[in-house]
């Protein structure tokens, strides 16, 4: 998962917006990647759970 993660970075939008958005909160490289992977799982979980196909949501800018 720590690859997929590595690899969505430039693919998904949504992905990349999650990865920064912990890196400005301070965090390193690696931890906002383990993040990134759990949000991953989590999702991956979701729609396992419900039937579902994956929906990419589009990241809204939030007010700094």
């Amino acid at each position: 998962m720590f690859l997929s993660a590595f690899a969505c970075m430039n693919a998904d939008p949504a992905s990349r917006t999650y990865y920064d958005r912990h890196r400005a909160r301070g965090k390193t490289h690696t931890q906002a990647l383990l993040r990134l992977a759990r949000q991953r799982i989590s999702v991956l979980f979701a729609m396992l759970r419900d039937g579902t196909f994956y929906e990419p949501r589009i990241p809204q800018a939030t007010a700094a």
